[in-house]
């Protein structure tokens, strides 16, 4: 009595149907969110934005093989991730509000971060 073994191609093409099917899921929810408030929206835009741009960076130094003004690369790269964290920590608060901190706080708060993020950064280039 010799048990059937299954094949390798049927269990990953399961896997990969479930990991698109929950791909598919996600991305609608996500829209279903997102469709409404503007916001999150223009936000989630400045982060796509955000990464495209860091990798571009990253991608120059590493192609170019040249990072002669290496403060000029570090500061944009820096700058890059710390405004993503700050959109990303803006855009938490806007979605569930926390106690004690209002929506206009919250903006009030990434703009001056912000403000401050730069400064240093281009103090660094200097």
């Amino acid at each position: 009595m010799a048990k059937k073994q299954s094949t390798g191609s049927n269990v990953n093409t399961s896997k990969f149907v479930q990991f698109s099917e929950s791909l598919g899921t996600a991305y609608s929810s996500y829209l279903k969110n997102v469709k409404s408030n503007n916001q999150l929206l223009l936000i989630d835009s400045f982060l796509a934005f955000l990464v495209v741009l860091g990798i571009t960076q990253f991608l120059f130094v590493v192609l170019i093989r040249d990072n002669f003004p290496f403060n000029a690369f570090l500061s944009g790269f820096i700058m890059c991730v710390g405004q993503f964290v700050l959109l990303v920590s803006l855009r938490l608060q806007l979605i569930s509000p926390f106690p004690g901190i209002s929506k206009q706080r919250a903006f009030g708060e990434f703009i001056i971060a912000s403000l401050l993020l730069h400064f240093i950064g281009i103090h660094f280039v200097n």
